[in-house]
């Protein structure tokens, strides 16, 4: 009978690994990387809803798992269709000459530039390994143990570039909802593109709309337009969801003689820019297209966070303090929040754990009851009798089964969720009401605050890196990519595996036991 186990990521790694840098020039001889090079998994490694089983009895398990990763993984090129496309030096160069030279766009000489990366630079996604069969199934992390390393393309400057900038005419939109960093975003590509000596960037108003809508023209954009766009909320190219056909999309690129797109939205939005990059090979034309992942609720996969998700924590604490403050002042005050996480319930989770003023969380992973012995309505009870208030937390996906199921689809693709926040809302009013216990409840929805103010430092900071990386993706001759922060460092991915399916948070891991301590709250089942 053959032995099969299941890969898995291991949480936990010896001292001198967890020392270890993580990113390394990934050596071509795979056996060339030792333990002592591994990294530690850190916290912020994302539960692998893909793990595979592999066949121990197999010798070549290992190089066959590797070689998969390697495909799947692999970044498309222009020279992928186009093996005829010359790359030429790269134009891209921060040392200021004297003010008598135009320094930008200019061909730097070895002494002023020596940051480019290597294009075999990896940074870790993840190390994976297995359990001897002598280990029952446990967590494998001794000497006796078979590891896997998944590696994947650092992002940055390369020496080569495959497009010359005078020949450039490069576009931006940003598309589906507001987000805190736009701005920031369209911000530092314009600034990074005009580095490289592109002089013909616009924007796309109103996400793929603009594409097809003839009322909608193009922005022109240079660093003048863009300087202090970043001090205020929302996109200056404005926002929709929804638009016309590929085939429309990629005819009207063709018409405008667009060749490189910076797409900034979530999983639907980078659904529609692969398909516009497939579209482009399909055709054979010289196309980069590069997404920037943009999603509040940080539900992009493999990524450590996307921009705007601190912003949002920040603001949301405004919320949940002010809902403390109407409860605590109130007799038998309750103070309910509701935040944004369709899927995943990254955003209440943090923020109730930042606050250390919520009383219940409620998130979209973790099953609960509002009715029984043991429901959520019940512990809302004992809150109110022993400290005579309390504040409840809910992402927008939470408690969807309690809810009349929907079929209706927004213009994004998204199933329309139900209103669980003003549910619990009428159902705690209803239940103490029923119980004789007198209640007095404040419901806040700060969601449309919360997306429309600017990023803080920190997403402005991460905003500002993702911005350049993403141009200088796309002069490497990179598309059908996105660039994110992973293990703490930026890299490229394909952008089919960033939208399998959203992140969520593990109900297992340490971030979550944290936010039970934090908040008290017993399993509502």
């Amino acid at each position: 009978m053959e032995a099969l186990y299941t890969v898995s990521v291991s949480p936990v790694l010896s001292r001198s690994q967890r020392l270890s840098s993580l990113i390394l020039q990934k050596p071509t001889n795979s056996t060339q990387i030792t333990r002592s090079s591994l990294v530690r998994a850190s916290s912020s490694i994302q539960h692998n809803k893909t793990s595979a089983s592999i066949d121990l009895n197999d010798p070549n398990w290992k190089s066959n798992y590797e070689r998969d990763f390697e495909q799947r993984f692999n970044i498309p090129h222009i020279n992928d269709v186009l093996p005829d496309a010359e790359p030429i030096r790269s134009t891209f160069c921060l040392k200021m000459r004297s003010p008598t030279e135009d320094f930008v766009g200019g061909y730097p000489s070895d002494e002023e530039w020596h940051g480019y990366i290597n294009n075999n630079d990896r940074v870790l996604l993840k190390v994976i390994s297995y359990s001897s069969p002598t280990s029952a199934g446990a967590e494998c992390i001794g000497p006796e143990c078979s590891w896997v390393e998944q590696w994947i393309h650092r992002a940055g400057p390369r020496e080569k570039i495959y497009f010359r900038p005078e020949q450039v005419k490069a576009a931006i939109i940003t598309c589906g909802g507001l987000c805190p960093g736009l701005n920031d975003v369209i911000r530092h590509i314009v600034i990074t593109l005009e580095i490289y000596g592109v002089k013909n960037i616009v924007g796309i108003p109103f996400g793929y709309r603009g594409f097809s809508d003839k009322d909608l023209t193009e922005m022109p954009l240079s660093r003048k337009v863009v300087q202090n766009i970043h001090l205020s909320g929302g996109s200056l190219l404005g926002v929709s969801r929804g638009g016309p056909s590929v085939s429309e999309i990629v005819d009207s690129m063709e018409e405008r003689g667009i060749n490189m797109l910076f797409v900034l939205g979530g999983n639907g939005t980078h659904a529609g820019a692969n398909a516009i990059h497939n579209e482009c090979r399909k055709r054979k034309i010289k196309v980069a297209v590069v997404g920037v992942p943009k999603t509040i609720d940080n539900d992009i996969l493999h990524m450590d966070k996307t921009f705007g998700f601190d912003t949002a924590v920040e603001e949301a604490q405004r919320a949940i303090n002010s809902a403390y403050i109407e409860a605590h002042s109130a007799y038998h005050g309750l103070g309910i929040v509701k935040l944004m996480g369709r899927n995943s319930g990254f955003i209440a989770m943090q923020a109730s754990l930042a606050s250390g003023q919520v009383d219940i969380c409620l998130i979209p992973e973790v099953p609960f009851n509002l009715h029984g012995p043991h429901g959520v309505l019940k512990h809302l009870k004992y809150l109110i009798e022993t400290k005579g208030s309390a504040v409840i937390c809910v992402a927008e996906g939470a408690g969807q089964n309690l809810l009349e199921k929907t079929n209706a689809k927004d213009a994004s693709g998204n199933t329309v969720l139900g209103d669980f926040g003003v549910y619990i809302q009428q159902e705690t009013k209803k239940y103490f009401k029923e119980i004789n216990v007198p209640l007095d409840v404040k419901y806040i929805d700060p969601t449309y605050m919360i997306r429309a103010v600017r990023a803080n430092a920190s997403d402005g900071i991460l905003c500002t890196v993702l911005g350049q990386n993403a141009v200088h993706g796309a002069f490497a001759g990179y598309s059908g990519i996105t660039v994110g922060i992973i293990n703490t460092h930026y890299a490229y991915l394909p952008i089919p595996e960033v939208i399998a399916y959203p992140k969520s948070v593990d109900p297992n891991s340490r971030m979550w036991h944290r936010c039970l301590t934090s908040t008290g709250q017993p399993d509502f089942i």
